[in-house]
């Protein structure tokens, strides 16, 4: 069931239900080229899905297994067919992937600290979806009566979610202007300092002349323990003001909540066709036109930041060369210039075409987690992530976005992201290192990813 509804700004609507556990919004807070055309709110799922260390929690019961095996599986059992010339998530699977689901995929050793124990995936079934065209400003509520299976009952359902959804849009109100943020800088704590933060690139630096490795990404995780008033959503609002991007998002699932601003695209499944969008190279944008084209310049012409970039893109190549018809693999786009609100990055772009008797699960399973923050080759750049970082990556770098039940997908990587648990915020910034890497240069490179996420906290 399909009913076009007057447009609203997305963030102003999902303010009625941010603090609803299962609500989500995938929000293009910056319209792009081939990107960030279209926003979605998804709320009171029928079905949640949570893993942690092999246990799996699927609503009320659980049990031990495959987490990717049960995604399949449960999505097997809701097939739609989706409304052409509309926005493309019509009902499905949304949530998030953690970093460490990746350790169902490879045998990688754990990092010696889990304080936060973040799940490894936590993802809500939807048959309730707002979807936004941000382009020609339209709105759509799509109501498919899932979990009912019986045609009758499915139109019932159908016909009583959506009534019952159009009567709370009804009672919206104008979303109070925001307030800023006051937080104290000082209580932000790293788990790297300086120093240690260069030595870890060192480390790096010595596995690469070794031969272990080309380049590894390196993270430092920033926490911060919030007010009891702190309210996440205003956290988003300023982040999504300060730092608008095509892959923003909201998600308040499994006790956690996503506060997102990502660049960069995961992986899109349309029709089984086949996009993904690493991001290797970083300048800070210029004080001034002239400052800012010159570090736009620099970057295009930096040897060192296009070989991260095309090292990365040969380990995406290979990843979907295992699940993607032969020779359909391309690179359409190669160390291309991207600009956002506090930096400039290299973005490529590989294409390909999924296998016929593949799913979405099978790509996910093949390419995750991404390679742009791991390295090449990747498992043993996972291995060195978790010898060196000392904590868990939980939510980031991992993947945030959604499986329709029409097979298709669209997922970003979880970077530029806050994950905020038990009133304990965590966000992280990294950088890929190589032979060439200066020590110093890459732990400034963190702090200059992490601003638009410092200073959205702290209010300045």
């Amino acid at each position: 069931m399909i009913h076009e509804i007057p447009y609203r700004d997305p963030l102003q609507l999902f303010a009625l239900f941010a603090e609803q556990q299962g609500a989500l919004l995938l929000d293009s807070a910056q319209l792009r080229k081939n990107s960030g055309r279209y926003s979605f709110i998804a709320l009171d799922p029928f079905l949640t899905l949570e893993s942690k260390n092999g246990s799996i929690k699927l609503n009320d019961e659980v049990f031990w297994g495959d987490p990717f095996e049960v995604l399949r599986q449960q999505l097997a059992a809701f097939p739609q067919q989706n409304e052409a010339g509309l926005p493309p998530f019509q009902g499905g699977v949304a949530g998030f992937f953690s970093y460490e689901l990746s350790r169902h995929l490879e045998n990688l050793p754990h990092h010696s600290i889990d304080d936060m124990q973040f799940p490894d995936m936590a993802l809500g079934f939807y048959d309730l979806v707002i979807g936004f065209d941000q382009l020609e400003k339209r709105t759509w509520i799509f109501s498919n009566g899932f979990p009912e299976k019986n045609t009758a009952k499915r139109e019932m359902r159908a016909q009583e979610r959506l009534t019952a959804l159009l009567n709370q849009i009804a009672q919206a109100e104008d979303v109070l202007p925001l307030t800023p943020i006051q937080f104290n800088e000082q209580t932000i704590q790293s788990h790297f300092t300086s120093s240690s933060y260069q030595a870890a690139v060192q480390k790096v630096k010595n596995y690469i002349l070794a031969g272990d490795i080309f380049e590894t990404n390196i993270s430092q995780r920033f926490r911060a323990e919030l007010p009891a008033d702190f309210n996440p959503f205003d956290l988003y609002r300023t982040l999504c003001t300060l730092n608008p991007a095509p892959f923003a998002a909201y998600v308040n699932l499994a006790g956690t909540i996503l506060v997102s601003a990502s660049p960069e695209r995961f992986l899109l499944l349309t029709d089984r066709q086949i996009e993904t969008r690493p991001i290797k190279g970083t300048r800070p944008r210029g004080k001034n036109p002239e400052e800012d084209k010159i570090l736009a310049t620099e970057l295009l012409a930096s040897e060192k930041d296009h070989a991260e970039n095309v090292m990365i893109v040969d380990l995406m190549r290979n990843d979907l060369s295992r699940v993607c018809e032969d020779h359909s693999v391309k690179v359409s786009q190669l160390c291309g210039l991207e600009s956002y609100a506090t930096v400039h990055h290299l973005v490529s772009v590989i294409t390909g075409h999924l296998k016929k008797n593949l799913t979405a699960v099978d790509l996910l399973r093949a390419t995750f987690p991404g390679g742009s923050i791991t390295g090449s080759p990747k498992i043993r750049s996972m291995e060195i992530i978790a010898e060196i970082e000392p904590t868990a990556r939980g939510p980031y770098c991992g993947s945030v976005g959604y499986i329709g039940f029409n097979g298709d997908m669209d997922t970003s990587i979880t970077i530029r992201t806050f994950a905020i648990k038990n009133n304990i915020a965590t966000f992280q910034a990294g950088g890929a290192v190589v032979m060439d890497s200066d020590p110093l240069a890459e732990y400034e490179e963190t702090l200059t990813k992490a601003r638009a996420l410092r200073r959205s906290l702290v209010g300045v």
